[in-house]
């Protein structure tokens, strides 16, 4: 390449080459939406801020509208005669706007849309400097000028904006309509970004193409949208949901107001393995009604008490509540929640001694019955024989089938001798379900089935240990062996017996309005 140049040498004064064009030497004007002047006189040319700010600077003046605020206009003086600013000139000119700091009239279409320098009539006097010859008014209607006028070329692209927003708020509002509609029916988001022609689209795109079907000027609206501004990429769809959940929040904290509440908390492990922690408000509204609202899931880290109590202070501050309205704090049995020393409740209490704990009756009763039940060794072998028992069972689809076929014959047999009752409510389809220390009326459940279908799981413990594998085989006939006994026999109807009563006070201690003094009653009826 050297051939081809000539190289100048470089003397020592030489400096770069700087560009001298209006732009590079032009001043970027600092944006923020909230300082925005709203009088006409006080703005900064469009052009003036950087160019990504633009249309939102022009989007955010179209809200406004023309500024036309109500004033005392002032008087000015034309040969000796008293000229100013009158309000019907507004009428038929939607571009027109007045300035109180300038006392001066301006045209809200050219400062949006209009070029640098305009050349409507008054060239650049409408945008900057403001028209103040008030005996001339004539000037306004020239200022609009001809078809080709520079004034009808901005008014022709606001006239479009307000158009395009319109059609924008019929497919927002439709977008919209399919989020709360899922939302509220608790129906699951695909979150994929399916195309149009897609045979599976999940439950959001399928009702959007509903709406489009049975609406037609959602229809036109949407098939003349762009493709990227269909406002259905997962992206919006999850910035929706989370609005709304903003929203829904913000209404519970409304309806809360400055008042007292309790809080209900529990953790557990979600289906990706984090530990989660559900937090509810209970409170009484203005009408004298005890409310409960869900307010939140945290993952914490950690399940100690100290990292529950950082996560709940920082779940309440986030919708601007104070550990010092707590009245109330409801947990499960579990060490972290109710110790004396290092629990939850106990943290919450050094801090606010009215946040007075009550523990859940229902859940710690049923822990407690199954605790005291499998102390006796008889009992406790009945519930393992009754876990075996739901796992061998249970414990494949093929088997589970065949015990609700063999159930279904059974009670079709027992119907036609007369065996059975027949009616609403009735023979029910049921199954073995293994019971769990948590859940409340578990055990009970699992009991009154097994009572009901004794004979046809006796059934399917012989089919398994004829055609089973050798292991099943040696199981199969275990458990046959065990629950033909008296013992087993017996364990069943004394514990059916025992957890009805207890299951009757469980479903009593659920209810809303229950007073403590009649859940004690209850609670002595039951130890009885």
């Amino acid at each position: 390449m050297d051939k081809y140049l000539i190289k100048k040498p470089r003397t020592q004064d030489s400096s770069p080459v700087q560009d001298s064009s209006p732009s590079s030497k032009r001043s970027r004007v600092d944006f923020n939406l909230e300082n925005l002047p709203s009088d006409p006189g006080l703005r900064q040319k469009i052009s003036s801020y950087h160019p990504n700010n633009h249309d939102e600077i022009r989007r955010y003046y179209l809200g406004k509208g023309p500024c036309r605020p109500p004033h005392d206009y002032l008087v000015s003086y034309f040969s000796g005669k008293p000229r100013r600013f009158r309000v019907e000139w507004y009428e038929n000119r939607n571009w027109l706007e007045y300035s109180i700091a300038k006392d001066a009239a301006f045209c809200f279409y050219c400062y949006l849309f209009g070029k640098d320098v305009g050349k409507q009539g008054g060239g650049d006097t409408f945008v900057t400097k403001g028209f103040r010859l008030w005996n001339q008014v004539g000037k306004l209607d020239s200022h609009v000028g001809g078809v080709n006028n520079a004034h009808n070329q901005a008014s022709v692209l606001v006239k479009q904006s307000n158009q395009d927003k319109a059609k924008y708020r019929i497919q927002l509002n439709a977008i919209i309509d399919c989020v709360r509609f899922l939302l509220f029916r608790g129906l699951a988001f695909r979150g994929h970004d399916e195309p149009q022609d897609s045979s599976d689209k999940g439950n959001f795109l399928k009702l959007l193409q509903f709406f489009e079907d049975h609406n037609e000027s959602i229809n036109e609206v949407m098939q003349n949208t762009w493709k990227n501004c269909k406002l259905t990429h997962p992206d919006i769809q999850k910035g929706m949901v989370n609005a709304i959940a903003h929203e829904t929040s913000k209404a519970i904290i409304e309806d809360l107001g400055n008042g007292f509440f309790s809080i209900l908390v529990d953790e557990s492990r979600d289906i990706s393995v984090k530990e989660q922690m559900a937090l509810v408000l209970r409170y009484v509204n203005k009408q004298g009604i005890i409310i409960e609202r869900f307010l939140g899931i945290v993952h914490v880290a950690s399940t100690t008490a100290l990292s529950l109590k950082c996560a709940i202070e920082g779940l309440l501050c986030e919708h601007n509540l104070s550990l010092s309205r707590l009245r109330g704090q409801g947990y499960d049995g579990a060490s972290n929640m109710q110790g004396d020393i290092n629990g939850l409740k106990t943290l919450i209490l050094k801090e606010n001694k009215s946040a007075f704990y009550v523990h859940c009756f229902a859940h710690q009763l049923q822990l407690t019955l199954v605790a005291v039940a499998k102390n006796h060794i008889n009992i406790a072998d009945f519930f393992y024989v009754v876990s075996n028992l739901v796992t061998v069972v249970g414990g494949s689809c093929k088997r589970r089938d065949a015990l609700r076929d063999a159930q279904f014959v059974k009670i079709k047999e027992d119907l036609e001798n007369g065996v059975r009752r027949s009616g609403q409510g009735l023979n029910q389809e049921t199954n073995l379900k293994r019971p769990g220390d948590t859940r409340w009326g578990s055990y009970y459940g699992t009991i009154l089935n097994l009572i009901l279908m004794f004979s046809t799981v006796a059934d399917i413990l012989e089919i398994i240990e004829e055609d089973g594998l050798f292991n099943q085989k040696v199981e199969a006939r275990s458990i046959m062996k065990s629950i033909l006994s008296f013992e087993f026999v017996f364990a069943l109807h004394l514990m059916k017996n025992i957890l009805g009563i207890t299951n009757e006070l469980l479903i009593a201690l659920q209810k809303k309005n229950q007073d403590i003094v009649n859940a004690m009653d209850l609670v002595k009826v039951s130890k009885q």
